[in-house]
């Protein structure tokens, strides 16, 4: 589904990515992790088209994406989240999922501003869709009230949940773990499994190693931008080179 050949990136003399290639099968549940600054982040800013490329391609379904914008990449199918959360406080937690739904709308400004009938229509569908997401998520019960009364856990939810609403193929979720507790940390990885057990492939940055082995399907490690090591958990958590760059730490549970 997703291609990384040779992919490059430099800020200034500064090289974060060097020569990485990478694979994402579809329906996989794909994990890129590493230490502190290793360029994950990095990786995901290229694929969505954020920052320029310094070098190699980056093919989606067959397409190369490698010098389309941001608005062009998420028309074919990839949404993704970000460390910070970032909501639109003041909205509902309903209201919120629906803009994720914008790429969805196809009646234009004429439509909308006469209210014609097929804007009606698509706005009930978009409606019935958030509902829907929000049921997924576990906060129907929540879906009137403003997004930042939520906690950070469900804060993180509602975020992925707004990502989903456009109906990607692919879902890049950078972090989505990050200051949850251990319950928030379940519940979200129960989540990343519906959604890929609905058809949305995953590509997951996550420093939460206890999250990464028990849900990831195969797993990528970088370091200082390089590729060190790629399979499936079980043989990751034992790599010596993986074990070195998170400098002895324990990855039994990562």
């Amino acid at each position: 589904m997703l291609t990384i050949e040779n992919l490059k990136k430099a800020f200034g003399g500064l090289m974060a990515l060097v020569d990485l290639s990478v694979q994402v099968h579809e329906g996989q549940i794909k994990s890129v992790i590493g230490p502190n600054g290793a360029g994950k982040t990095t990786l995901f800013n290229l694929i969505t088209g954020v920052h320029p490329v310094s070098g190699g391609k980056i093919f989606f379904r067959d397409r190369e994406i490698t010098h389309l914008k941001p608005h062009q990449i998420a028309a074919l199918g990839i949404s993704r989240t970000f460390q910070t959360v970032e909501l639109f406080g003041n909205m509902t937690v309903l209201e919120n999922v629906m803009v994720g739904c914008h790429t969805r709308f196809r009646s234009g400004l004429i439509a909308s501003g006469l209210r014609l009938p097929r804007m009606r229509r698509e706005e009930k569908e978009i409606w019935e869709r958030a509902n829907q997401l929000l049921e997924m998520g576990g906060l129907s019960a929540k879906a009137d009230h403003p997004s930042k009364s939520l906690p950070l856990g469900e804060q993180k939810i509602l975020e992925v949940l707004r990502a989903l609403a456009s109906e990607p193929k692919l879902l890049l979720l950078d972090e989505p773990a990050a200051g949850l507790n251990e319950v928030e940390t379940d519940r979200m990885s129960e989540l990343i499994h519906d959604i890929r057990d609905r058809g949305t492939t995953i590509l997951l940055v996550e420093h939460d190693m206890r999250l990464v082995m028990n849900i990831s399907d195969d797993i990528v490690v970088i370091n200082y931008g390089q590729k060190i090591a790629e399979g499936p958990p079980e043989a990751v958590q034992q790599d010596p080179q993986v074990i070195e760059a998170y400098l002895g730490g324990d990855l039994e549970y990562a």
